[in-house]
């Protein structure tokens, strides 16, 4: 067997593996794997310029502006209030910044795109397993919230 397919095989199981995890995930895990995602994305994005790899680049930064716009996208605004107000204005300058990653090949970009994901990743992490389970009022991301 060559090393290829090996890795064709590994891929394979990441990938059932992933489906599998979607299927039975709680919306709040769902979120913490499109920001998990997000982040591969751009790591590997930020990997592609400094190996000068233009293709890759673009493609992995394509990936993740899709990720975010998910993100985005499924935010409550009527019920979220300030939060979901503010996430919105953060992943659209996110978006922004991966445009200008893209454009002007710019690492830092990506960087600053890396810190921000990771603050509100932190939070969403951190949130207690009442407020991820119960069944209060909707949060900013369709989560439901005390």
């Amino acid at each position: 067997m060559t090393y290829g397919k090996k890795r064709s095989g590994v891929a394979k199981y990441g990938k059932v593996a992933a489906e599998s995890e979607v299927a039975y995930a709680s919306p709040h895990r769902l979120v913490q794997m499109l920001m998990e995602g997000a982040l591969d994305k751009v790591a590997t994005a930020k990997g592609c310029i400094e190996r000068d790899d233009l293709a890759g680049k673009s493609h992995q930064i394509t990936w993740a502006m899709s990720i975010i716009n998910g993100l985005r996208t499924s935010l409550d605004m009527e019920t979220g209030g300030a939060i979901a107000v503010n996430l919105d204005d953060l992943y659209a300058y996110m978006t922004r910044r991966l445009i200008d990653a893209s454009t002007h090949n710019d690492a830092g970009a990506l960087s600053e795109v890396i810190e921000l994901l990771l603050e509100i990743k932190g939070a969403w992490d951190a949130m207690p397993d009442e407020v991820k389970h119960s069944g209060g009022t909707k949060y900013a991301s369709g989560q439901e919230a005390v």
